[in-house]
């Protein structure tokens, strides 16, 4: 039996594969919990660490662009609608997404997914451009080739978005946890509307985690993709969440432009440059 070294996170969707109500008398899963799992996609880029990693899909793209050797899934084990992950303070003046220009954002890293769709939102539906404000982040990209842009800056050691946010010392920021929902607001008046809206007009469900496999391994076991597919499948049970290329194509074109456009790749990669087909 294959015996692969496994970075999953905690997601429903791969529960029976972790505790062996899913099996396969082909492969096998030697699991190493990382928590947060977005540690181990630092972990996967620079040192290949695992067989089989969850990944986000903005790293997964760098990771392509540095010549990393690993292929994806397409096997979604995050995904969310984000308008609603760009925050302010209640009290803030900030109207709305236009009132954004010249002020100070506050995100994990300048290639962290939820921001990539964010950002691309505000470009695409308010015209807000990425450069037209200053992106203040707590980490570098897990790809370690990656520069961040010179309009990105690095907050002080000792800092975080959170208390930054609630200070003043940023404007806004994304997705950050352990807000008192009292004290902030969404930027975008009616988020979650808006977002559903969005969703609805454009057929596009965003996508924010992925899962890879080594390159060595899908070369060495042509099977080996097919049988994970089924495994994954299977873990899911009677989830809505679609797996698949074909559904969800619309949601890492999308990713791939804005990722593109905002300087992470160097071009927006076609699916089949990505992900096992």
């Amino acid at each position: 039996m294959l015996r692969l070294r496994t970075a999953l996170g905690k997601s429903p969707l791969v529960r029976a594969l972790k505790d062996g109500t899913v099996t396969s008398d082909r492969v096998g899963f030697d699991f190493v919990e990382v928590d947060p799992i977005t540690r181990a996609f630092r972990r996967q880029t620079r040192g290949m660490e695992f067989d089989l990693c969850e990944i986000a899909l903005t790293t997964h793209a760098q990771a392509r662009a540095y010549g990393k050797p690993i292929t994806a899934l397409p096997v979604v084990l995050l995904r969310g609608l984000h308008h609603g992950a760009l925050m302010c303070r209640a009290d803030s003046p900030l109207r709305g997404p236009a009132d954004l220009a010249g002020k100070r954002i506050g995100v994990r890293a300048w290639s962290q997914t939820t921001g990539v769709w964010v950002r691309g939102v505000l470009r695409d539906e308010y015209g807000v451009a990425p450069d037209a404000m200053t992106w203040i982040t707590e980490e570098d990209a897990h790809v370690q080739e990656f520069t961040d842009p010179p309009f990105v800056q690095r907050m002080a050691a000792g800092q975080d978005l959170r208390a930054l946010l609630l200070s003043g010392g940023v404007d806004a920021a994304i997705a950050v946890a352990g807000l008192d929902p009292a004290q902030v607001r969404t930027v975008i008046p009616d988020a979650d509307a808006v977002a559903q809206e969005w969703s609805r007009r454009t057929g596009v469900f965003p996508i924010n985690h992925v899962v890879v496999v080594k390159d060595a391994l899908l070369a060495e076991h042509p099977w080996l993709a097919d049988e994970l597919m089924r495994l994954f499948v299977a873990a899911k049970g009677d989830s809505p969440v679609p797996y698949g290329v074909e559904a969800n194509c619309p949601a890492i074109e999308m990713l791939m432009r804005y990722a593109a456009e905002q300087g992470l790749i160097p071009r927006a990669y076609r699916v089949e440059e990505l992900f096992v087909r």
